[in-house]
């Protein structure tokens, strides 16, 4: 069977139309090089991280991070932020000393620019001063150049750069920066946003790309000035075959466009700047001398603005010299030793971090995001002020601990080279079951040497980290040992027996405490108790929420098992969930008097029952007739009853009962989900499992 493959990057109809009559082959050599790209990233990366977060989870109690994770990229770009924080925690300050002259023309005080620049020692800085002020001597004009110079428009826009330009000017990360870009090309704002490619190719239709934005109410004068003058050629740069650079497809204001406008308006702004003229100066330069030492004025005034007319910023500013003549004596107003320090560099930027990675060819242009992202969310950097990228002491003990063990795991060298070799899958020129087999047969090696030797982690760690031991506090006994388990908060939450040496995993979402000194009739482990922040509650038993009794594919995605005694007792089980897409079931929960609730084993979604009306609430072993929920029996305060005459007990459908579905309201939607009588909407006893 014949498969063609349509290529477009942009959703326009005249780009669909042209790419559906000029249907191609897929290229089977670049599909095998992704193949390759992802299966090695999976081995390596579920192999490490698997090992490192169930080694040392088990070991210490504030890593304040769900998973340790590995990534052959991932680690890498990491290792860039460590490496960065190294050299600002190593660097030494040192001091340096200028010579700071000042002298006044026109009524202003000018300050001139010493042509030695600095010194690094106090007494020869000093010498100079004396030198300079010896005689009282004037400061002689030896030399005044005009020189027309100018300022490059910037290139055609690729992925890399959009993503550091969202960064720096705009403030949004390069995760939410891409998103933003994916769905403006899905919408058909802009074109495919995933290129390598940052120059136009020769069949791009630039005018009629610049004409589609003359009408718009913010830049379209400005586009409509460029038509009527003539485009400037794209700057030369790299063509990579794949797409081409990222631009508007049509015009959009921001009442339209609405989420990613801030994007569209950068992206346009910039594709207009790259088809506009450079930006033109007259740069002037007064030459000085005094006593022998040079000394020089710069100052600039814009001729054409150019292309920086058109961007938010960038605009060049005119810095204005007053005039002076050749040999002109100017007296001296100020000179003095500036004292100064050196400094360490900034950390790493989002930006900085991008240019690294491209150039050391970590992750494509679709990856990097996901690659600074994940490092985020693993809690190995923190973003700081000006989007600069901090290392935590988790991410910084990573990294000093595989360059213990093996330094080729963390340094960019080696996924550069895994890289290189998928570019040989895509040329045709390696195999890919040949290049993923020596990949894989390398790391193999490496990952056993790292289990050996992972102690070395662990001497690192222990300077650190607080132990599990000391992290936890004692809540609830053992069922295997009788001695108390230890409850860690922070995450990741979980419980461990020290006697046992055993770690249990927890739910992440709640607080939790000791529930009643009621004991699991499965295995003796004493009951905890779970409550999150929206009112969702729960007993669980802690070796039965580690190692699932009814098999772990049952109980995924679910906050407790109907099968379970447990809750069978004490979250019994009412009807099926109605809210959209859960299969779970809503249980009474015994514990929420006197403000009745039940709630869904699987979604949020929580039903308010009877308000301060019922005094006691029973599930009946009975089925609905109409909807096949099951019934409630319920015992109403005899002050606040709503039954007539007095009576305070009734047994009835939640669902179809109208007393009863008046008295419910749901805590996570606009109202609870009213069901007519006779409709089949309970789907309890015949419909929908819980689970």
């Amino acid at each position: 069977q014949q498969v063609w493959r349509a290529k477009f990057s942009s959703l326009a109809p005249v780009d669909l139309k042209r790419a559906m009559q000029s249907l191609g082959s897929p290229n089977e050599d670049e599909a095998r090089a992704v193949d390759a790209r992802q299966e090695i990233d999976l081995k390596l990366g579920c192999s490490f991280t698997r090992f490192q977060t169930k080694y040392f989870q088990g070991k210490y109690g504030d890593l304040d991070t769900n998973l340790i994770s590995y990534g052959p990229c991932q680690t890498p770009t990491l290792w860039f932020c460590v490496k960065r924080h190294d050299e600002i925690t190593s660097f030494q300050p040192e001091s340096f000393y200028t010579i700071d002259v000042e002298v006044s023309k026109a009524g202003r005080d000018l300050a001139l620019e010493w042509q030695r620049g600095q010194v690094f020692d106090l007494p020869v800085a000093t010498t100079f001063k004396e030198l300079i002020t010896a005689g009282n001597a004037p400061a002689y004009v030896t030399d005044i150049s005009q020189k027309e110079d100018r300022q490059p428009r910037p290139q055609a826009l690729n992925t890399v750069a959009m993503l550091k330009m969202a960064s720096t000017r705009l403030g949004i990360g390069p995760q939410q920066a891409m998103h933003m870009a994916e769905g403006l090309y899905l919408r058909g704002w802009l074109t495919y946003p995933r290129t390598e490619t940052n120059t136009y190719p020769a069949n791009f239709d630039l005018r009629a790309a610049v004409h589609a934005q003359s009408g718009h109410p913010h830049w379209g004068q400005y586009a409509g000035e460029l038509l009527q003058k003539g485009l400037a050629r794209g700057r030369d740069g790299v063509d990579m075959g794949d797409h081409p650079p990222i631009t508007p497809v049509k015009a959009g204001t921001e009442a339209q466009i609405g989420e990613g406008w801030r994007l569209y308006d950068m992206v346009t702004r910039h594709f207009l700047a790259t088809v506009s003229g450079d930006c033109k100066f007259m740069r002037t330069k007064v030459r000085f001398e005094v006593n022998g030492e040079e000394f020089s004025l710069s100052g600039r005034k814009v001729i054409d603005p150019g292309f920086t007319k058109i961007q938010h910023s960038g605009e060049m500013e005119d810095v204005h010299v007053p005039d002076f003549t050749k040999g002109e004596k100017v007296p001296l107003k100020k000179v003095a030793v500036g004292s100064h320090k050196t400094r360490p560099p900034p950390y790493l930027s989002e930006s900085d971090l991008l240019s690294l990675m491209e150039k050391n060819g970590i992750g494509t242009d679709a990856s990097m995001a996901t690659h600074i992202n994940n490092i985020c969310e693993r809690n190995y950097v923190t973003l700081s002020e000006g989007r600069r990228l901090v290392p935590t002491k988790l991410g910084i003990g990573l990294v000093h601990g595989f360059q213990l063990v093996d330094n080729e795991l963390v340094i960019p060298r080696v996924r550069g080279n895994i890289e290189s070799s998928c570019t040989l899958i895509a040329g045709g020129k390696a195999q890919c079951e040949q290049v993923v087999h020596h990949v894989l047969k390398i790391f193999r090696e490496k990952f056993m040497y790292f289990v050996k030797h992972v102690d070395l982690i662990d001497q690192l760690f222990e300077s650190t980290f607080t132990s599990l031991e000391a992290a936890g506090r004692p809540i609830s006994r053992c069922g295997n040992c009788n001695k108390y388990l230890s409850v860690v908060d922070r995450r990741p939450v979980r419980m461990f027996c020290k006697n046992c040496d055993r770690v249990y995993k927890m739910p992440q979402n709640g607080q939790i405490k000791l529930y009643k000194e009621l004991r699991c009739p499965l295995d003796n482990f004493e009951l905890v108790f779970v409550a999150n922040k929206v009112g969702k509650s729960y007993p669980l038993c802690p070796m039965c929420y580690d190692d699932p009794p009814f098999g772990a594919k049952n109980a995924a995605g679910k906050h407790w098992e109907l099968e379970h005694p447990i809750y069978q007792k004490y979250r019994p089980a009412v009807m099926s969930c109605f809210a959209e897409n859960c299969p779970g079931t809503l249980c009474l929960d015994v514990d929420s008097a006197p403000k009745w609730q039940i709630d869904c084993n699987i979604c949020m979604q929580q039903l308010q029952i009877f308000g301060d009306k019922a005094h006691k609430i029973k599930v009946s072993p009975d089925y609905c007739e109409e909807c096949g929920s099951k019934m409630l029996t319920v015992i109403f305060n005899k002050t606040k009853s709503p039954l007539p005459d007095g009576e305070t007990e009734k047994t009835a459908c939640l669902a179809c009962d109208e007393l009863f579905n008046s008295l419910t309201t749901s805590g996570t939607s606009k109202g609870f989900f009213r069901r007519n009588p006779g409709k089949g909407k309970g789907k309890g006893k015949g419909g929908k499992k819980g689970g």
